[in-house]
């Protein structure tokens, strides 16, 4: 067995997996792994961090880690900078992504302040070396933090241009012994088409690995969809605009849409 794999089945076999005695609040996973767009920091602004927002999605996760959960996030820098889109427009790009990694740092301090400011003990660490702000990402200081209860906001992506944060999340997901990935949208799941301008998109309960891959659903890129499906790492999809929704998740309730190797529903 792989070390990601063993401390993966360690991890797994300390959860609490099913609520008992009636207690709702039981956490079903012990380490979860989620993933915010760099768009999900904006709130109602139209570029940069909105600290209100950041705020929202801190008392979320506090109320999680008060469960007992262990909580990494990777965070995107879309609201800031996109190397993809520059580079369209004439950029290098590695450069672009270089730069994209870079607003990730900015978004995950930006993050970490609010997190502190709702009583959650937090550590950055960056894939890029910046010692003046964040932590190198070394795997077993990140394992460590969470087994002493703090949060850890992993950022600069894999520190390899290229990559998206997506791969980046699935990366450090199996990395940490992540039980799941929650990845964090604007909508509550995934449709077989954008229900933003299609009003009869159908959403998704369950989905296979392949189903993804084959119907090029646009939740995850197909290199994070695939390193999920080699170390079975299931991915529920749902609405970070909703209160409570990372709770639900973490305590078993069937929220948007789960991503796994099993049969579709």
């Amino acid at each position: 067995m792989s070390e990601a794999k063993a401390a993966k089945a360690t991890s797994a076999g300390a959860v609490a997996v099913e609520s008992v005695d009636g207690d709702a609040t039981r956490p079903r996973y012990r380490r979860i792994l989620l993933k915010l767009s760099g768009e999900a920091l904006l709130g109602s602004r139209q570029y940069g961090v909105d600290p209100d927002f950041c705020a929202f999605i801190a008392a979320q996760v506090a109320e999680v880690h008060r469960l007992g959960v262990q909580i990494g996030i990777v965070v995107g820098g879309g609201n800031i900078f996109r190397g993809l889109a520059a580079a369209a427009k004439g950029m290098d790009r590695a450069t672009g992504d270089y730069i994209g990694m870079l607003a990730t740092v900015m978004n995950a301090l930006a993050l970490q302040d609010a997190l502190e400011k709702a009583g959650v003990q937090t550590r950055v660490m960056s894939a890029i070396g910046m010692n003046e702000v964040a932590e190198p990402y070394i795997r077993r200081r990140a394992v460590r933090h969470l087994e002493k209860g703090r949060v850890i906001i992993l950022a600069a992506g894999t520190g390899n241009p290229y990559f998206t944060t997506d791969t980046a999340a699935a990366l450090r997901a199996v990395e940490i012994g992540a039980e799941i990935i929650l990845k964090a949208t604007k909508v509550d799941g995934v449709y077989d088409s954008d229900p933003l301008t299609n009003p009869d998109a159908t959403r998704y309960e369950r989905l296979t690995y392949s189903q993804v891959l084959t119907q090029r659903l646009r939740v995850l890129d197909a290199t994070a969809v695939s390193l999920c499906m080699e170390n079975d790492t299931p991915i529920v999809v749902f609405d970070l605009n909703k209160p409570q929704n990372i709770t639900r998740v973490a305590v078993g309730e069937t929220v948007g849409t789960l991503i796994n190797g099993g049969s579709p529903a």
